[in-house]
């Protein structure tokens, strides 16, 4: 993580802990176990130092600690991580061990009791840089969700146009509307549910939005749907109870006669193949074009509010 622009630790926090890490362990071996422990991550740091050697251990963090601030900008966060965790250390195993310990770990104890309180005034550094991490997080995951939307409506719109092409029957063209609906409004997390049948009746999908639900018909005629096919429509919401709700969506469009009748009161929206179209180009989301047609129904008892009026 790259914290050029982030503030910079004192100098006297760096030296507290090369002073800490050269007392906190006496014999070398577990003491070079520690460091790696510490440092699994960045082992590029420990390259080169003779951690089990006739180096001393003070010369060895000192040659740590000077790469650390060497290289500030990619390392705060570890140098701030170390220094928390060697500053919470309230015991010594190592040191116990030793024929004079009661001296090495006084000695310790002063070491880390310095080093902690750096790291007490550098808190806000550590905090800063947890919540840069967290944001950077956050930011690549809502990424990665956005392009994954973005690519699916794409493959959505792929599909509708070849659907264009198809010669299928009124009825097969019908069908797999419904299917590429039921898709589209999965998109948008509609919930939407496929065709069933009821007793003498057909009901070509369902899906629920702003908690309401809605029943769906789907129409890819070459001609608008007429005023016959609305009455129908409307009859088969209001068998539901009258808290249900409707959208009839026909690639075609809505004859004139149709959308007078349903212009001053009306049980169900409507969608056609210009509002899909505006969904699929990403000129309006599918969620916000539902709530503005079914406000404006509220508002007018107009079932018909084209997508071009809207933008």
């Amino acid at each position: 993580m790259n914290m050029q622009n982030a503030k910079k630790i004192d100098p006297n926090a760096y030296n507290a802990l090369a002073d800490a890490l050269s007392v906190i362990y006496w014999n070398k071996p577990p003491w070079a176990r520690y460091l790696r422990g510490l440092l699994k991550d960045n082992l590029e740091l420990l390259t080169g130092l003779d951690l089990t050697g006739p180096t001393t251990k003070r010369e060895n963090s000192g040659e740590l600690v000077e790469r650390l601030m060497a290289n500030e900008s990619k390392y705060q966060g570890v140098a701030i991580s170390l220094m928390l965790r060697v500053a919470s250390m309230d015991s010594f195993p190592n040191l116990n061990a030793q024929e004079d310990s009661a001296d090495l770990i006084s000695k310790a104890k002063d070491a880390v009791a310095e080093l902690r309180k750096w790291t007490k005034r550098h808190q806000e550094i550590a905090e800063a840089n947890e919540r840069a991490v967290a944001a950077m997080a956050k930011a690549a995951a809502e990424a990665s969700r956005s392009r994954a939307f973005t690519e699916s409506l794409s493959a959505l719109k792929d599909e509708f146009l070849g659907m264009h092409k198809g010669t299928g029957t009124p009825q097969q063209r019908g069908i797999e509307l419904e299917k590429f609906l039921n898709a589209l409004f999965g998109l948008f997390d509609l919930e939407p549910r496929a065709a069933y049948s009821l007793a003498n009746e057909q009901i070509d999908g369902a899906f629920s939005f702003d908690t309401d639900d809605y029943i769906l018909e789907a129409r890819w005629w070459k001609k608008a749907i007429g005023r016959g096919h609305l009455d129908v429509f409307a009859s088969k919401i209001r068998r539901k109870g009258k808290n249900a709700l409707g959208l009839y969506a026909s690639i075609s469009g809505f004859t004139q006669d149709a959308l007078d009748t349903y212009e001053d009161g009306t049980p169900f929206i409507t969608i056609d193949g210009m509002d899909i179209m505006a969904v699929l180009d990403g000129r309006v989301r599918l969620d916000d074009l539902l709530k503005r047609k079914k406000r404006h129904a509220n508002e007018t008892g107009n079932c018909y509010f084209p997508v071009a009026e809207m933008l």
